[in-house]
């Protein structure tokens, strides 16, 4: 009888720390590696990053395009910004007018 109880003293004292660093490593493994671990939050502020770049690019677009389009409303019509867009839309050219084509990039 003492031995089953030395033996289960010391399975107890070996079993106990192996459960604790067993449940230590799995709750390690899943702040990193998770669905909201270390390296899903390090991939989110990339993405992150990378919209407001992109967001920042196109409100540079729109405000080129607002400027543009205010160009040629009613009260201010820009005849040159007309004249090129009427160029571009119709492929209008003048008879004396000579066109050059640039090489595809």
């Amino acid at each position: 009888m003492a031995l089953n109880s030395d033996h289960s003293k010391k399975a107890k004292q070996v079993l106990t720390p192996l459960l604790g660093a067993a449940l230590m490593a799995y709750f390690a493994y899943h702040a990193v590696q998770g669905d909201r671990g270390l390296l899903a939050w390090w991939q989110f502020r990339y993405q992150m990053e990378v919209s407001e770049t992109e967001l920042a690019s196109a409100r540079v677009v729109r405000a080129d395009l607002e400027h543009r389009i205010s160009l040629l409303g009613p009260g201010s019509l820009d005849l040159d910004l007309l004249d090129e867009q009427t160029r571009r839309v119709f492929a209008y050219i003048q008879p004396n007018e000579l066109v050059i084509i640039p090489a595809a990039q």
